[in-house]
């Protein structure tokens, strides 16, 4: 059918704009608050799709381009459980987005990889620093940040026995008696442990079923024990006599230090330091005495060290402590000594840090956290 055969009547369009005005205005007035209500639940939905994205942690797999983002208010919530103050929390910030961590929990109680982010800020700061009152500024910051999570971190790096890594020097506690025991293998339905020896060297059999303590330390310095039974002897395959224990989830953490100490072999020179009534008012002064004393430092924190000595030192005697570390760097210190040990014809001396200059101060930290090595 062609269109010269359709009979159309076309009209002109009969509109006008009056026609698409709102006669009611409480009518135009609902429509309004409509459309307002709209926006506001859009915004909404908007900004919680980014807090979603921002505060969800980054567990791996294909991530948006958001989430792979420092979460600044998980961050700040960790912080704050961490006893950390607001300088403590903008630096901790600063460490984890200068190495790119995304997951703040999962470093926070990671020590190993909390040391790791931290040595790459300490390099950081050494590299870039110009002024060196400035570059220790910064480093005191970072290290109180650092000793903080240290002393107020409650997670157990080690939850069972199954966890303790293998070769790990261990104590084992019979019947108040203790015995330097090593780890062979956790990886078995049961502990592995060398067989204990006597004083004499004679290897100790211990019945299957008493109960014997197991304490270690973790790589933090953090000591732990755990309460466990003996189920027998038996032989490796490479025919080594091992004691087996069975395995226990519940390790608890021995009283533990406030600082992070390190094991160390480090000659220093110490001097006597004595307090004198000077002048007519009778001014408490103290006076280094010139005599100078050697030894060697045994282990060290910022909080104080061990020092072995062939000089004769009491306890309560108050010491001037001098030793360099790396490049020569001096570091100094004034200390009380607590108790002494005899050691053979040495004495072992542990010493209380009663003032640290700043910059030893960060020395200290950078050698006890293995920073600066």
């Amino acid at each position: 059918m062609g269109f010269a055969n359709l009979n159309l009547h076309l009209f002109p369009l009969q509109l006008q704009m009056s026609d698409f005005r709102m006669t009611d205005t409480a009518t135009y007035k609902q429509a309004v608050s409509f459309v307002a209500a709209a926006i506001v639940v859009v915004i909404i939905l908007v900004v919680a799709n980014i807090i979603r994205k921002n505060i969800t942690p980054n567990i791996g797999g294909n991530q948006s381009h958001a989430s792979r983002h420092l979460s600044i208010f998980s961050l700040r919530q960790l912080a704050r459980n961490m006893g950390l103050d607001r300088e403590q929390t903008k630096m901790l910030q600063f460490v984890f987005k200068l190495d790119g961590v995304t997951n703040p929990e999962q470093s926070l109680y990671n020590s190993d990889r909390l040391d790791s982010h931290f040595k790459l800020s300490y390099r950081h700061f050494m590299r870039t620093v110009p002024s060196q009152e400035e570059l220790n500024n910064k480093l005191s910051l970072l290290f109180a940040t650092r000793n903080v999570i240290e002393a107020n971190s409650d997670n157990v790096e080690t939850t069972s026995t199954r966890q303790i890594p293998e070769n790990t020097p261990t104590i084992l506690m019979v019947s108040k008696n203790e015995y330097p025991v090593r780890i062979i293998s956790s990886k078995e339905d049961c502990l592995l442990v060398t067989t204990p020896v006597d004083s004499t060297g004679n290897p100790l059999h211990l019945l299957a079923g008493i109960t014997v303590n197991l304490s270690f330390f973790a790589k933090t310095s953090k000591g732990f024990y755990v309460e466990t039974r003996v189920l027998g002897h038996s032989k490796t395959a490479k025919g080594q006599a091992v004691l087996q224990l069975v395995h226990s989830g519940q390790i608890k953490r021995l009283s533990s230090r406030r600082y992070r100490r390190r094991q160390v072999a480090i000659a220093t020179n110490f001097f006597s330091v004595y307090i004198e009534d000077v002048g007519r008012k009778k001014e408490k002064k103290m006076v280094v005495d010139k005599h100078c004393h050697s030894g060697s430092i045994q282990d060290i924190s910022i909080g104080g060290c061990s020092i072995k000595t062939n000089a004769p030192v009491n306890s309560g005697s108050r010491l001037k402590i001098e030793f360099a570390r790396n490049q020569g760097a001096d570091i100094a210190a004034l200390g009380q000594v607590l108790r002494t040990n005899k050691k053979g014809i040495s004495t072992i001396m542990h010493v209380k840090f009663l003032k640290v200059p700043r910059n030893s101060l960060n020395l200290i930290n950078g050698l006890v956290y293995g920073y600066a090595d």
